[in-house]
């Protein structure tokens, strides 16, 4: 993982401590919600020969 990923999701997460902490329940239910279905939406948006290419992928690990 690179550093700039790194920093992304701890600013991500600084974030979300943030808007929990301070807050009302109602947005912070809607940006973790948003954080959840982003990902979920994107993978049912592939075609299922993409999915089984980044099912592959997965399995063998990137970069490896």
């Amino acid at each position: 993982m690179s550093p700039v990923q790194k920093y992304a999701i701890g600013a991500g997460a600084a974030v979300l401590l943030s808007l929990m902490i301070f807050g009302t329940g109602l947005v912070t239910l809607l940006v973790v919600l948003g954080v959840v279905a982003a990902p979920v939406i994107g993978y049912l948006m592939l075609d299922p020969s993409q999915r089984e290419r980044l099912k592959r992928a997965r399995k063998r690990g990137i970069g490896r």
